[in-house]
């Protein structure tokens, strides 16, 4: 059953999102990140009745229930995608595989989340979906398996998060490396978008994520034209021994945002950052503990 529209200021809400059962959590979460006066917020008791409201009505967003496998959510996924090409599907599942995760990427999940997850994370991930513009072309892939994945990223910065959370969801890590691997990508892809795609999304960079028996590796490639580790002054691996901040004072004066971080920290979560000549391609490597599991 779907509740009824909230009212502000005499206006009726404009966008509608439909979550698939009754998480209080889940909607929670919905509730704190859509604008009320802007979204209507729906139910569906299941996946059957999800589709049947789709036939019916188009959705901006969908939330699936996390109560459900990702098999089952990314067939739903297949089927809302055929009646509505362009609604926003964020997939919350018990049960997952690469495979499922990998669908889900093909089918052009918004995102993916798979038990455990922050629901800060899920908050930000719905503000996303509820505020992007032309998300469904951001990524491409190109091949895929669970040990192996090529893609294509737009260069913008709510591609990266999603990307982010896909990657993430692919691996069968455990803690601390599935942290360290998360957070090295996310730095050096933050760096490649903002500085070697310009934040341009009609800009791509390449991505390769290899999954081994004891590694994992990860090339990111950039349209840029590439930089020398050791003629980036903005950042903090130029600065000098006894001077940790020496960066922020040009970051400010060229009006950059505060950081620069990335490859200082990339470095320490993974075992190898390895740069190519020209600068514009980097291969994160990092060796494994522990075999994965069957």
């Amino acid at each position: 059953m779907s509740s009824a529209p909230s009212l502000s200021s005499g206006l009726y809400p404009v966008k509608s999102a439909l979550v698939v059962g009754a998480d209080r959590e889940i909607e929670e979460a919905l509730s704190e990140a859509l604008d009320q006066r802007e979204w209507a917020i729906h139910h569906a008791a299941d996946n059957s009745a999800a589709l049947a409201f789709v036939e019916r009505k188009a959705f901006e967003l969908i939330v699936t229930s996390e109560k459900t496998s990702g098999k089952e959510d990314v067939e739903l996924l297949r089927k809302i995608r055929r009646l509505r090409p362009h609604t926003r599907v964020i997939v919350l599942t018990d049960e997952s595989t690469p495979d499922d995760v990998i669908a889900s990427m093909r089918e052009r999940a918004f995102s993916y989340f798979s038990k455990p997850f922050s629901n800060d994370a899920l908050k930000e991930m719905i503000h996303h979906a509820a505020e992007a513009p032309c998300w469904d072309d951001g990524i491409e892939i190109i091949s895929a398996t669970p040990e192996w994945i090529r893609l294509l990223a737009a260069c913008d910065l709510t591609t990266a998060g999603r990307l982010v959370q896909f990657i993430d969801e692919m691996g069968d890590l455990q803690e601390p490396e599935k942290t360290a691997v998360a957070t090295a990508f996310r730095e050096i892809l933050m760096n490649a978008i903002e500085y070697g795609g310009g934040l341009d999304p009609e800009k791509y960079v390449e991505i390769s994520y290899v999954r081994g028996q004891q590694a994992i590796g990860c090339r990111i490639a950039d349209p840029g034209k590439g930089f020398q580790t050791s003629k980036i002054p903005h950042a903090a691996v130029s600065n000098p021994p006894g001077a940790p901040l020496q960066h922020h004072q040009l970051r400010e004066s060229q009006g950059l945002r505060p950081g620069g971080f990335g490859i200082l920290l990339a470095r320490q979560m993974v075992d190898q950052v390895i740069y190519s000549e020209n600068g514009n391609e980097v291969l994160l490597v990092k060796y494994l503990n522990t075999a994965p599991t069957s």
